[in-house]
């Protein structure tokens, strides 16, 4: 609907000036996610800071943006509550080694299992939670210590100033693309809220609100250089098992959403990522972050879809987000906390627009119900419990999808030979899903005294389609028929129970395949 990316070759001024502009957009994101996970901002900051730099140098997809993210966040929340930061450092670190271990037996490349319908239902869903959590920024503490949704002046002047910033994002392309145009409307709007003394929230209003009433006065985004600690946290097996569970499912999200991101970022780009590399990157990353006092974190994909659509292609862009946002922390943080938070509003809704798949409106309407039901089905996970959950139950409903299409696909052709014996030939697989179409396709009382199966043009899967040759042989058995089988592996053969007796062999035309089975050690 939009082409709002301005370049498609990396460059060194595009990678830093859209890495300016995405560390603008990882300050509030990183405080927010922080404060979700129950730590303090400090420690989001620094995730976002040592996330974004190590996965930009050594990851496998230039261009892509990681960070403390919310899916992650809400993973930890469970573990700081019960045991505090000290164990939240060391499920990180455990965390990070388990992805590390990941690519180095190159598992990245399961992400290819993901089947489009999950995919752009991942991207919608995100697009949705992306906008939604935007809305937060619309609501105000008063004076009973309550969230409110603004209203009057502040509100006006709230929705006036997005649709400035997102009017310069649209429009500034249209006349030149020498500098990102996300970068220049945060600066506009930063400058014309404080030159004109407009009523606007800022980034440190944010920060003020989610802290206690004794620490609002003294809010600051200022910081120091992160240093090494090892989690102070006893060497026991009982603490591993106490961060073991955590650190799976912080694992699992982090390379599911890196992965994700990174297959909509080659889509965007015309450009091939490198997954298992890129689950080595996020590992070194999350272990670099147990160790330095960071919550660690993965691919996000709001910031992600900033820097490529602002230009950023290159290492460079990531590794400058990364060294800018450090040099906000330490030198910088009063510029940060004057920024309005409607120009990063504007910002995240342009990246609403551009990242849902406008598309699937129309694929809806041309494609089978079936797809369509995925897509809608991930999309509501995504946005009702999390992106790993949602892509779990898109794979295995899309599978089901699968094995009931395929499950139709098994068919007959039956003709009496020279010696009048009955020649059934089958066509297509005999699995779980096709065994009770395959029982309905032989008319075992009226046929005559031999009957072939010929599996020349079909293939036996699993250990349902061994039992339901087992039961037809028994059937035929009992009225006195003879049967005879063709054409099927030597496993098959191994496998049968009732109907290996029937078996002719042909060692030059018998195929050879496995069934997928746990009757065989």
């Amino acid at each position: 609907m939009f082409d709002l990316i301005t370049s498609k070759d990396s460059n060194v001024k595009n990678d830093v000036l859209s890495g300016i502009t995405v560390a603008l957009a990882l300050v509030p994101e990183a405080v927010a996610f922080a404060f979700v996970a129950g730590v303090e901002p400090m420690i989001g900051l620094y995730a976002a800071f040592m996330m974004g730099l190590i996965t930009s140098a050594i990851g496998g997809r230039p261009g892509m943006i990681s960070g403390a993210t919310g899916a992650m966040a809400v993973v930890m929340v469970a573990l700081v509550a019960q045991h505090g930061v000290q164990y939240l450092f060391a499920a990180v670190i455990l965390a990070g080694l388990l992805q590390i271990l990941c690519g180095v037996f190159k598992l990245g490349k399961f992400i290819r299992l993901v089947p489009y319908p999950v995919m752009l239902g991942f991207v919608n869903g995100l697009a949705i939670v992306i906008f939604l959590a935007q809305l937060g920024q619309f609501k105000i503490v008063n004076s009973l210590g309550e969230l409110q949704w603004m209203q009057g002046s502040m509100l006006y002047w709230m929705l006036g100033l997005v649709g400035l910033t997102m009017s310069i994002i649209y429009l500034l392309p249209k006349l030149t693309k020498a500098v990102p145009a996300s970068l220049v409307a945060i600066v506009t709007v930063t400058a014309l809220v404080h030159g004109l003394d407009l009523e606007a929230r800022t980034v440190i209003d944010f920060v003020r609100d989610l802290l206690p009433a004794d620490q609002k006065d003294s809010a600051t985004l200022a910081g120091e250089l992160p240093t090494f600690a090892i989690p102070m946290v006893p060497f026991t097996w009982e603490t591993v098992m106490i961060v073991l569970p955590t650190s799976i499912i912080l694992c699992l999200v982090g390379l599911i959403e890196s992965l994700l991101t990174l297959s909509l970022i080659d889509e965007m780009t015309d450009t091939r990522g490198r997954g298992n590399k890129e689950c080595v990157g996020q590992g070194v990353a999350n272990t670099v972050n147990g160790f330095f006092g960071g919550m660690g974190g993965c691919a996000m994909i709001g910031q992600s879809m900033i820097n490529i659509n602002s230009g950023g292609r290159g290492r460079l862009s990531g590794i400058s987000a990364a060294l800018v946002l450090l040099g906000f922390i330490l030198f910088a943080a009063p510029l940060i906390e004057m920024i309005p938070l409607a120009a990063l509003v504007g910002v995240m809704f342009v990246v609403v627009i551009a990242t849902f798949e406008w598309a699937s409106f129309r694929i809806v309407r041309g494609v089978n119900k079936e797809d369509a039901f995925v897509l809608f089905l991930v999309t509501g996970v995504t946005v009702i419990a999390d992106l790993a959950i949602a892509v779990v139950v898109g794979v295995i409903v899309s599978a089901l999808v699968f094995a009931w299409k395929h499950a139709r696909h098994i068919a007959v052709k039956s003709h009496i030979d020279d010696d009048n014996w009955k020649v059934y030939e089958l066509e297509g697989p005999l699995f779980f899903g096709s065994v009770t179409h395959f029982r309905d396709l032989f008319d075992i009382a009226n046929d005559p005294d031999d009957v072939v199966i010929d599996f020349k043009e079909s293939r036996i899967w699993d250990s349902s389609g061994i039992d339901a040759l087992d039961t037809l042989a028994d059937k035929y058995l009992e009225q006195g028929k003879k049967l005879h089988i063709r054409h099927i592996s030597d496993e098959c053969r191994s496998l049968l129970r009732k109907a290996d007796k029937f078996v002719e062999i042909n060692v030059n035309e018998d195929p050879r395949y496995r069934v997928a089975t746990d009757k065989l050690a």
